[in-house]
């Protein structure tokens, strides 16, 4: 029997932003409900944005307090740029983004491009660090209304909110390119590259800001800080300044050149997108090629642990070697670590050894000579950023970690194939670092003291973050964004981090005691006593982790498991 279609009786709702608001919001009521200890970490982090918010708002508002316009621009197109910066970096480099809405949930709703990306924004907008930072910033907009009255106050307003719109499309739209390429191991190395120069921009704007800071010749800034205003680091910030300071005719043109960047940032953040929803991106093709011999086992192990027995930590080892090279979650943390671990060692030791003062020497040999302290400091904050992403890292795999229970895996094997895994390719990482960092300083007898320091940190951070993966995992969203964050995961991710990072220093402390203590005699000694300590450290703490592993393996399941 035929049935008849019918019409609807009723027009058809058109979906607007406020529903992805209203969505985001139940999801996260959902997600906190039963979930105490996360709502206090919610809580937690929504005081530390205040208190941000706060000491924000009187930096940006300090010439209006002051009631001065001698430092008005200046304050505005740092300040604000280096708040650009910040959402543009540290989302790929340490917090990730608030995905609370996973984009690929809506790909099969008839949903337009523009209304995706407006309501996504939006959602987006509705977040601790948006508000912090639209608090913060109102700062810029007491400053203009003194200096420039109502007027000026109403420009540098709305300034505020186009450069509030701007970070956060920024944000978006740099995690989804990147998630976009990370996700193709054809262009790992070219995403490898791009953050590496993102990274390397902060090298020259340290030893300018702490250049002009020694001098206090403020003057040589002013010409710097006109330019940055011009840009869409600072166009945004100064627009209400320009005005209060007569010069109206520039406050539009800035209001234009953020407009224009938002909707370029939104239009790239589109197509991104739209690849990520349908999941275009691919590992490239297969080529048929004979198995090696073995047989099929063999193939499951990678080249780089084919020395690995074939047994279950074997299996364990292979198993996570794989994943930490395939995953674009993984591969993301594999090169935050080959980042950091150059850059910031060089800037720490070059910037306080009087690089540059002497024209006629050549690195880390200016005015002063490189401390071996300072170098063991700078390598044990390497070690311990290089161990700490194994925080969670239960977490990474998610619902996959029941296959692991089921098989009766052992706490204390899980733990120690996990390390194995991931050092095969840290532990590379950090002697590069530390043959480069001593061949910087001119110093190439060093490379026992940095190596030695670099494996010492990295083994205690290993120990440490053993524990911290168990009694602290939470669970990431299911999406191909490997930067992306559930709501509140950011804190949560924050606070772990901060205790992680913490805890292993005060573990390292002993090398750095050493180094002050023994002097030359230590740069014999380091790389030795740091590879025992290390190794020790790591398999004490996969030990003693491994009992406590053993009896939450369950509870462990059930919390890294995404809740939908």
């Amino acid at each position: 029997m035929a049935v008849e279609l019918t019409a609807p009786t009723g027009p058809v709702r058109r979906v607007s932003a406020r529903h992805f608001v209203r969505l985001k919001l139940r999801v996260m009521g959902n997600n906190f409900r039963g979930q105490g200890w996360r709502v206090a970490l919610f809580l937690g982090g929504a005081l530390l944005g205040l208190w941000f918010a706060g000491s924000g708002f009187f930096l940006f508002a300090s010439p209006g307090l002051a009631d001065t316009d001698r430092y008005a621009t200046m304050v505005a197109a740092f300040g604000g740029g280096l708040v650009v910066l910040g959402w543009v970096l540290l989302p790929l480099i340490f917090f990730g983004v608030d995905e609370t809405l996973d984009p690929a949930r809506f790909a099969l709703l008839p949903l337009p491009r523009r209304t995706l990306v407006t309501g996504l924004l939006t959602a987006a907008l509705v977040s601790v660090p948006a508000i912090a930072v639209l608090l913060a910033l109102l700062g810029l907009v007491f400053t203009a209304g003194v200096l420039g009255g109502w007027s000026a106050a109403l420009v540098a307003l709305v300034g505020v909110l186009l450069g509030v719109l701007l970070c956060v499309a920024a944000a978006r739209a740099v995690t989804s390119a990147f998630a976009s390429m990370l996700r193709s191991r054809r262009v790992r190395d070219l995403a490898a590259v791009l953050l590496a120069v993102a990274a390397a921009l902060l090298g020259p704007l340290q030893l300018i800001g702490v250049s002009a800071l020694q001098d206090t010749e403020w003057e040589r800034l002013d010409g710097v800080s006109e330019v940055i205003g011009w840009t869409p680091l600072g166009a945004p910030w100064t627009a209400g300044i320009d005005l209060a300071e007569g010069r109206g005719w520039a406050a539009p043109v800035k209001l234009l050149i953020s407009a224009l960047t938002v909707l370029a940032l939104l239009a790239w953040w589109s197509r991104s997108l739209e690849s990520a929803m349908v999941g275009t991106a691919s590992g490239g093709g297969t080529r048929a090629k004979g198995g090696p011999a073995g047989g099929a086992v063999s193939q499951l192990f990678p080249r780089a642990v084919g020395w690995a027995r074939r047994d279950q930590f074997g299996a364990l080892v292979a198993r996570e070697a794989r994943y930490w090279w395939r995953d674009a979650r993984r591969r993301a943390n594999l090169i935050t670590i080959a980042v950091v671990g150059i850059f910031v060692p060089v800037l720490v030791n070059l910037g306080g050894s009087g690089f540059g003062t002497n024209s006629g020497q050549g690195f880390g040999q200016g005015a002063a000579e490189p401390s071996p302290v300072l170098v063991s400091l700078s390598m044990l904050f390497v070690g311990v950023v290089a161990a700490v992403t194994l925080a969670n890292q239960f977490g990474f795999d998610g619902s996959a970690y029941a296959a692991n229970v089921v098989a009766g895996v052992r706490g204390q094997q899980e733990l120690r194939a996990r390390m194995t895994a991931f050092s095969i390719y840290v532990v590379p990482m950090l002697g590069v670092v530390s043959i480069v960092i001593a061949v910087v300083l001119g110093r190439p007898g060093w490379i026992g003291l940095t190596a030695g320091s670099l494996v010492a940190s990295y083994g205690a951070g290993l120990a440490v973050n053993c524990f911290v993966s168990i009694l602290g995992a939470y669970a990431l969203p299911e999406t191909s964004n490997p930067f992306a964050m559930n709501s509140g995961g950011g804190v949560v991710k924050s606070f772990l981090t901060l205790l992680a990072m913490l805890v292993t220093a005060v573990a390292a402390v002993p090398m750095v005691v050493a180094a002050a203590l023994l002097g030359d005699v230590w740069h014999w000694l380091a790389l030795p006593v740091g590879v025992a300590y290390g190794l020790g450290a790591a398999l004490l703490g996969a030990y003693l982790a491994g009992d406590v592993l053993d009896r939450r393996q369950p509870e462990l399941l059930a919390t890294v498991t995404p809740r939908r």
